[in-house]
């Protein structure tokens, strides 16, 4: 096989949550210029919306905003049902959507405690689970199907920044992504994650946006930047094409050495 239909995606089926901003936008955006067909989704349609819009411009993939409430059982199945009425099977599925909360621990509230989780574990097990049947129909031996889940650095060691309940978070994503590796291998479905360092997003913006903060930040990154949008392609592009057929239980740092330090 040549090198460039090695990472050839093209015409193949994706569904990012959290697709319509921050990270989620630049995986959207990465798949769709590679030819995919991308639904995205979110608690707020207008982000998805615009996404849509812009990146349908561009082409030559095509994005599909949807509505998601990923935080109750009923708007996760509402989610996967919405897919399956409009696809029949599913190459590629990206748990991106999550949230984060910062407290003194003392002040640190439970109801934040259930929200992280249930977003950011609870519901990529769920969603994974219920579109199934659609990643099963898609993959084969040659090609299999992809569950690719965002974790985080500080999921690989122990950085709270007064995020109490995100961090063990997305240590239970990266624990929950090699479970799922071993027991979907024989269904021809690849999952790995991603644990990606400091990017420009929503969720990031209170640094990234804050001269000294972000000083800081970048101060903690072996490589002394930010993540950018050609870092997300390069992984995707990896991750979702034949060349990583060989890959699954992977936990793939992209944090510009972060995890690499003590």
């Amino acid at each position: 096989m040549d090198q460039v239909s090695l990472f050839d995606i093209s015409g193949k089926v994706a569904l990012v949550t959290g697709g319509g901003s921050g990270i989620g936008a630049m995986i959207t955006e990465t798949l769709v210029r590679a030819g995919c067909k991308v639904f995205i989704a979110s608690r707020k349609i207008e982000a998805c919306a615009k996404t849509a819009a812009s990146l349908n411009d561009i082409g030559p993939g095509k994005v599909i905003p949807l509505q998601a409430d990923l935080l109750t059982a009923a708007g996760t199945e509402a989610l996967a049902e919405a897919v399956k009425k409009q696809t029949d099977r599913l190459d590629i599925l990206v748990n991106n959507s999550g949230m984060t909360w910062g407290a003194k621990l003392e002040d640190f509230p439970r109801d934040k405690w259930d929200q992280v989780l249930t977003l950011n574990v609870t519901a990529v097990a769920d969603l994974t689970r219920l579109l199934l049947p659609l990643l099963k129909t898609a993959g084969n031996k040659e090609d299999p199907a992809r569950v690719i889940n965002i974790g985080s650095v500080v999921g690989t060691r122990p950085m709270s920044n007064m995020a109490y309940s995100y961090a063990p978070s997305k240590a239970a994503v990266h624990h929950l992504t090699k479970m799922l590796s071993s027991e979907l291998a024989s269904q021809n479905i690849l999952v790995n994650a991603i644990a990606p360092g400091p990017f420009e997003s929503r969720m990031m913006a209170f640094v990234a946006e804050n001269d000294a903060l972000r000083k800081q930040q970048e101060s903690a990154v072996p490589l002394g930047r930010f993540g950018r949008s050609d870092d997300i392609t390069g992984m995707m592009l990896f991750l979702t094409s034949k060349a990583s057929t060989y890959v699954t239980g992977a936990i793939l740092p992209l944090d510009g050495g972060m995890s690499a330090n003590p």
